[in-house]
């Protein structure tokens, strides 16, 4: 049965931000694990997942990679991964573990995932959410990113457990169901790689994105850079002059657009005389502070 936009997406999104994840859990460890925990849920993500761990073994040499998945959704899942995981390398280990997301600490002790890369996705199906163990165990990781399908309440949960960069977007069919996602992240980097598959991922499904204030957006084509230049503005307001790796993090984390999207904005807005910068001459670069024009609007 084809998989709803939203659910296409999300499948998208996973298998891309893995795509980054992996090389650079391989520059910083010699081990690394990746759990994927389903709460009766469509599971094919992992199966695409793992084809994408095939499809980077030459890439992952040295790297010990544990590969977890969590389901009791799918009773054919293992004879499903089983010829994928013939092709993997020695070095990658797959266990199917029966059970929801709420097994996630307990399977990741068995797999000694303490203190190395550990990416987690949880899908939490029907329910509000994780509970507060298992979002621990999921930022138990050294370092720890987490994707998270579940209610709004995510965002602060992922705050609570300590994940320092938490963002959150809507999935938005034409015809169908808005999911919630949450991501969380230690990394600048792997926010802005999130963002962009992000908006990769919407454009192959066919979904629209929606930002915490209820707004939907358009990914084809040009995006409408509008609100966010407004919400730049309004942070410019709240909290006096930033620099520009500063809002191009808040736009990372507070809205659904890209770090390239508040660079022209920034761009924009000083051609306009809105803002001022300094340095006042030179490249845009992150240490560049951005500053309201006196007489602005607030």
């Amino acid at each position: 049965m084809p998989s709803d936009p939203t659910t296409t997406a999300l499948r998208e999104l996973l298998v891309r931000q893995l795509e980054s994840w992996l090389p650079a859990a391989r520059q910083r460890s010699r081990r690394a694990t990746v759990a994927l925990a389903y709460a009766r849920r469509d599971v094919d993500s992992a199966e695409a997942a793992l084809r994408l761990v095939a499809g980077q073994a030459d890439r992952l040499r040295g790297l010990r990679l544990t590969v977890l998945v969590l389901a009791d959704a799918a009773a054919d899942l293992p004879a499903r991964l089983g010829p994928i995981e013939a092709g993997l390398p020695a070095d990658v280990a797959v266990h199917v573990v029966p059970g929801d997301p709420s097994r996630l600490p307990v399977a990741l002790k068995a797999a000694g995932a303490a203190g190395a890369p550990l990416f987690s996705f949880l899908d939490a199906g029907d329910a509000a959410g994780p509970d507060a163990a298992v979002l621990r165990a999921a930022a138990g990781g050294r370092p720890a990113e987490v994707l998270l399908r579940a209610g709004r309440a995510a965002r602060v949960e992922l705050d609570a457990v300590g994940f320092p960069l938490v963002t959150q977007v809507e999935l938005a069919a034409a015809d169908g169901p808005t999911e919630s996602v949450t991501f969380g992240t230690g990394s600048d980097r792997s926010l802005e790689a999130f963002k962009e598959a992000l908006w990769t991922a919407a454009d192959v499904a066919g979904v629209r994105l929606g930002d915490p204030g209820g707004r939907l957006h358009d990914v084809a084509g040009d995006p409408d850079l509008d609100p966010l230049g407004r919400e730049l503005l309004a942070e410019l307001a709240r909290t006096g002059p930033r620099t520009v790796t500063e809002l191009r993090r808040h736009a990372l984390l507070a809205t659904v657009h890209r770090s390239s999207d508040a660079q022209r904005v920034l761009t924009d807005l000083l051609a306009a005389g809105v803002v001022t910068r300094d340095p006042a001459q030179g490249r845009l670069g992150g240490d560049v502070t951005i500053s309201p024009s006196a007489g602005a609007p607030a």
